[in-house]
């Protein structure tokens, strides 16, 4: 049976899977490699630490395998992260991540100066400051002598592709990121171009996530073992392709991620922009569009929790009989470690513990992770719903999603059903099942996803419980306005 490997670059590591046809994980490999903060509220990593473990985990995923039978890599990737290489192809400077927060001047230049209603015109979208344009102009006004060199811009995901093919290229989805693509007509976007002084010869080719771009270059597959006439297909922003490794292809359909970040992704069959551009408006790794709103901190915010604060990875005990607790919390927690996208947009936004009282316990404190997280994806979902969409259940996937208090947190906050799906590998599987689409084991991203995905349990709202969650979050939803200057001053 053909066999298909789906990479997906995270934050903190690559995560690599062998996928049969018929939709089985059957090896699954990870490598991790680390994130610089060179200065507070920046986000850096190194891409030749990127390529490295790609290669590694390459050569571990292919070995005692029967490396004809691999017919098609593609990828999922961490989003917006600005990639720039010179005329020799080399890395020019540390990549800058989807969560630096050093643009909030250019970002307010985009936004003001330039005018979201133009950058909505242009783009579908405004500008926030993990987006690539703004990491784009930053290097042009804080390092002109890195901006004159650049020849290639690039995402994350896409500078693996090019190392492996040879082939320069990004799909719809992962560009609509940018702030560089016209999302509508699936085109590069002149204005935005000229606005940030780049042609659009510095930027790849366009694909649908499920188009081949090449083949394996020579090199490449004697190092790793593989066959050069593997299919590399260029693949989806993360969210994308997690959104088809949950079967997230209908319109209408939800998924919700619960990863380092967070997003909530509501795929549509046509073009939509919401009136306030809080929400981002995307291509979809389908052919479509969706909708999504992203916090910067979900699992993160519980990881945080747990290892820098309690000192303790025993992830499970801290979760022992919580279910009991459930509405019944009266400490509240914004989960703005990072700053904050949707909707509010602020860089200068930061995490907090509301309501502490003398008896205020461990347990309480560990609830209000989880809940402040499930709140903050509801600002999303209720934008979603104030443009007329319709969300009658959720997919979800991620790190987190293993925690089923937080599912149980997460379906009473938002009152509807949430489904797990029997894999919960995300990117990685949305990217294998991406390759066999291009290698024509399916004939449509639709019926890759309805022949593959399976689900695996279902939890359902509780009413007392919502209703109990509805009232907290109209007091929730008064914190960040209450704090927003006081931010500022801080």
């Amino acid at each position: 049976m053909n066999k298909y490997i789906g990479i997906d670059l995270g934050t903190s590591a690559v995560k690599i899977l062998l996928v049969s046809a018929d939709g089985q994980v059957l090896k699954t490999v990870s490598r991790e490699y680390p994130i610089f903060y060179p200065q507070s509220g920046w986000s850096e990593q190194n891409p030749e630490d990127w390529y490295d473990a790609v290669i590694d985990g390459l050569k571990e995923i292919v070995y005692g395998v029967e490396a004809d039978t691999i017919k098609g890599i593609s990828f999922g990737g961490q989003m917006h992260g600005l990639v720039i290489l010179d005329k020799d192809d080399n890395v020019i400077r540390p990549a800058i991540l989807w969560n630096d927060g050093r643009t909030q001047k250019q970002t307010d230049y985009l936004n003001n100066v330039i005018g979201t209603d133009k950058l909505s015109d242009c783009t579908a979208n405004i500008a926030f400051a993990g987006f690539t344009a703004p990491k784009i102009l930053w290097v042009k006004e804080n390092e002109p002598e890195n901006f004159d060199r650049i020849s290639k811009i690039m995402l994350p995901k896409d500078y693996i592709a090019y190392k492996l093919s040879g082939v320069f290229a990004t799909d719809f989805s992962d560009a609509s990121g940018m702030l560089l693509l016209d999302v509508k007509n699936r085109c590069w976007n002149k204005e935005m171009c000229d606005i940030c002084n780049v042609t659009e010869d510095m930027l790849p080719s366009l694909f649908e996530s499920y188009e081949k771009i090449g083949n394996l270059l020579p090199e490449i597959s004697d190092e790793v073992g593989l066959p050069a006439d593997v299919v590399i297909t260029i693949g989806a922003g993360d969210n994308a392709a997690a959104a088809i490794g949950t079967g997230t292809v209908n319109n209408g359909s939800c998924n919700i991620s619960l990863g380092t970040s967070g997003t909530v992704f509501v795929s549509q069959d046509k073009f939509f922009v919401d009136d306030k551009n809080s929400l981002h408006s995307f291509c979809h790794a389908n052919g479509a569009y969706h909708l999504m709103g992203c916090i910067l901190s979900a699992a993160s915010c519980n990881k945080w929790w747990m290892e820098n604060i309690l000192e303790s990875e025993d992830f499970a005990y801290e979760q022992t009989n919580m279910e009991e607790m459930l509405g019944n919390n009266d400490v509240y927690f914004l989960p703005y470690l990072m700053g904050e996208r949707s909707p509010h947009n602020d860089v200068a936004a930061k995490g907090a513990f509301i309501g502490l009282r003398p008896e205020t316990s461990r347990k309480q404190l560990t609830l209000a992770v989880f809940e402040g997280v499930a709140f903050a994806l509801k600002d999303c979902v209720e934008i979603a719903k104030d443009g007329g969409v319709r969300i009658e259940q959720t997919k979800i996937c991620g790190g987190g999603a293993k925690s089923k208090v937080w599912r149980k947190i997460i379906a009473n906050v938002l009152g509807i059903p949430v489904v797990r799906p029997t894999v919960e590998e995300g990117p990685a599987y949305g990217g294998a099942i991406l390759a066999m689409v291009a290698c024509g084991e399916f004939s449509s991203v639709s019926d890759a996803t309805d022949s593959l995905i399976k689900d695996n349990g279902i939890i359902m709202p509780d009413e007392e419980i919502v209703a109990k969650y509805e009232k907290k979050y109209q007091t929730f939803k008064k914190l960040y306005p209450a704090l927003k200057n006081v931010y500022k001053d801080m």
